[in-house]
């Protein structure tokens, strides 16, 4: 049998493979020339080869056990310990809704905190809390109420909604299991038309969801397939006339308050905003826990920065930080990632510019802080056929958990789109100034309107369509398309108004600016709170080798929800007032800690600490009250230090903020050995 390394090498191939066919697959659904049977082709092969990637992961798992995840311990382990529970569970529960209980309500709380301080304050950024009601006039500017549809059908008698794709691949699955003899060629024709299930139009959708008799709950036959919106939908006053949606994302909030930032910035660009919040998703099919939910919480930077000057400041900072990069050319070709500095990745255009690369860095610097394993992280570029058409480079921070490599962290160079939509459709300037530092000579194009040419054909619109073209003019590069479009064709569009050449007369001619005006662009890393926050359940979680009933949760000291445990050796009252001083002197330092005065063995108290992750825990004993001294244990190695108890709040206080080691304290305090059972 191959090893493990072996079979990751061919798993690799075949995922590069997969890639690629899945990128002909998109293409093939795009393009309205393709024909059904060369798209099911398409389909086929890209099924066999993620059949054969699978058998060749699961063949891994055999070759090198110890890498496999304990799932079920896991879970037992998060819901015992109450660090996340189904939303609503005494009421049956709403799935992909869940609940955060204290200890990983308090870890994000925690991981948040680092967040801000990581990015918010040491870049300086403004940042907003903006609401997370939306007014549909602003979702449908940006896209989002085209974009986020699925075709819905409904059970007539329930009113009960399902997602018609999915029906139809279901009742192909159970007609085909029910019939194991049935004849190849029929087989292949049902799979055929099961491949097809998202491809189709409603109509082709509703007449093949008939001839296989799928039927709703109730046993009717189900409605007609109609076009679902993602987004929650309300309505805004007690009218019930203004449309509204729970907001999807942040960031449009920070996009429509640009200029109020720039101001608030002193006009100074470029600069950064920042928001963290709730998106909400009404996902049909919500699945594999935090991963895929209805209600999120969100991190999302907004770096507005000249569109041609995308440098940097602090890019020399990060220079030399190495990350592992899956470009497109090496997920089309090879299959492997490079682990090579982002200062290289920038200079060989690998990614697109510095402000961009920076970012992906701080990002991999901030997943290290918080305690994420850096040997399963990976920033994967997309690809073309990814990509919106105005985006430059995007690159997901993936983070490999028990599902696979999860996309977690979003870094995408949106261009100009978004302030040019919403500039575009609320006639508002979202410009930046860039002042020169000497005048410069540039093209413009000087104009001539005949006004009763224009006030007859747009009457009230004739300022904007002036405006609009006065707004081209100051830069004959823009200005120039439309001028040729106007000689050649005698007509040309600006702004969705059609312009005729005799309304407008123009010469080509120079003057000297002493500011130029530009439309910023964004630099946006997106963080998914929710999905990092399970990665990092996932990444701290073990099992100690001596004994796998013996669950650990290993987060740093800077994240734990709890810093310290405080345990007496004894109920006896001299030695319970000594827990109590050392916790309320902690507590008072802001540190969280758990007192377990419980009768159960300092091992069984020790445990119970590890599971959700406590570092450090004193045990008060009967030398303390002789000499003042206790035991500090550190969680992981399970060693012990003997200290006086006045340096307690000091030391985990240190250890807590990165300014002290535990090889340090070892170092410093005697190591004491003392039995856990």
């Amino acid at each position: 049998m191959p090893s493990a390394d072996e079979l990751q090498d061919e798993i690799d191939a075949l995922n590069a493979q997969i890639t690629k066919q899945g990128s002909l697959v998109r293409e093939l659904k795009k393009q309205s020339s393709s024909n059904a049977e060369d798209i099911a082709s398409a389909v086929e092969q890209l099924k066999k080869l993620k059949i054969e990637a699978e058998t060749l992961r699961k063949q891994k798992e055999v070759a090198d056990p110890t890498k496999a995840f304990n799932r079920k311990v896991f879970d037992e382990l998060i819901l015992r310990k109450m660090f996340i529970v189904p939303s609503f569970e005494i009421h049956g529960g709403v799935k992909g809704l869940f609940d955060l209980g204290p200890p990983a309500c308090a870890l994000k709380a925690a991981m948040v905190d680092v967040w801000r301080k990581h990015f918010v304050l040491a870049e300086s950024m403004l940042e907003m809390e903006c609401t997370c009601l939306t007014p549909e006039v602003v979702l449908k500017t940006s896209g989002h109420v085209e974009r986020f549809t699925d075709l819905m059908v409904k059970d007539p008698v329930s009113g009960e909604c399902f997602r018609a794709d999915k029906l139809l691949e279901d009742v192909i699955d159970e007609l085909l299991e029910a019939n194991p003899d049935m004849p190849n060629e029929e087989r292949e024709e049902h799979l055929r038309v099961q491949r097809q299930a998202d491809a189709f139009s409603p109509a082709e959708l509703d007449e093949q969801l008939a001839k296989y008799g799928c039927k709703a709950p109730s046993g009717e036959p189900y409605g007609s397939s109609f076009p679902f919106n993602l987004m929650f939908k309300t309505s805004i006053g007690p009218e019930g006339t203004s449309v509204g949606y729970l907001r999807p994302e942040t960031a449009q909030g920070l996009f429509v308050n640009f200029r109020r930032l720039l101001d608030a910035n002193s006009q100074k660009m470029p600069f950064a905003a920042a928001q963290i919040g709730l998106g909400f998703r009404n996902e049909i099919a919500p699945r594999s826990g935090l991963l895929r939910v209805r209600e999120f919480c969100m991190g999302e930077i907004e770096h507005f920065v000249n569109p041609d000057d995308k440098s940097h400041p602090n890019f020399s900072s990060v220079a030399d930080k190495e990350l592992v990069l899956f470009g497109r050319d090496d997920q089309l070709g090879s299959g492997k990632t490079k682990t090579i500095s982002i200062g290289k990745a920038v200079a060989t255009g690998l990614v697109n510019n510095e402000t961009l690369g920076y970012f992906m860095a701080r990002t991999q610097l901030f997943m290290e802080r918080i305690g994420m394993d850096p040997a399963r992280l990976r920033f994967r570029q997309h690809l073309t056929t990814e990509m919106a058409h105005y985006a430059c480079d995007c690159w997901d921070l993936e983070i490999q958990s028990s599902y696979g490599w999860v996309e977690c962290v979003g870094h995408a160079d949106r261009a100009c789109y978004d302030l040019d939509v919403h500039g575009k459709a609320t006639k508002t300037p979202m410009v930046a100034t860039l002042k020169l530092d000497e005048a410069r000579e540039v093209e413009v194009a000087k104009l001539k309107f005949d006004r009763k040419a224009l006030g007859k054909t747009f009457k009230a619109d004739q300022r904007v369509v002036s405006g609009a073209l006065e707004t081209l003019a100051e830069n004959w590069t823009d200005f120039e398309p439309i001028a040729t479009a106007l000689e050649t064709e005698g007509k040309a569009t600006v702004d969705g108004f059609e312009i005729a050449k005799d309304m407008v007369s123009w010469t080509k001619t120079t003057k000297k600016v002493h500011e130029i005006k530009f439309t910023p662009s964004v630099i946006e890393p997106s963080f998914g709170m929710g999905r990092i926050l399970y990665s990092l359940l996932e990444h701290c979680f073990y099992q100690r080798d001596a004994d796998e009933q013996r669950c650990v949760m290993k987060f740093k000291p800077a994240v734990a929800p709890q810093k310290c445990a405080v345990l007496p050796i004894s109920s006896g009252d001299e030695v319970n007032a000594v827990v109590d001083e050392i916790a309320a002197e902690l507590m008072d330092s802001d540190m969280a800690t758990r007192v377990d005065k419980s009768t159960a063995s300092l091992g069984r108290r020790y445990a119970r600490a590890d599971e959700i992750g406590v570092p450090f825990a004193v045990t008060v004993d009967f030398d303390t009250l002789a000499d003042g001294t206790v035991t500090l244990r550190e969680r992981d190695s399970t060693t012990q230090i003997r200290l006086p108890k006045a340096d307690v709040t000091r030391v985990v206080f240190d250890f807590v903020h990165g300014r002290l080691t535990w090889e340090e304290a070892t170092a410093k305090y005697p190591v004491v050995q003392v039995k856990e059972d």
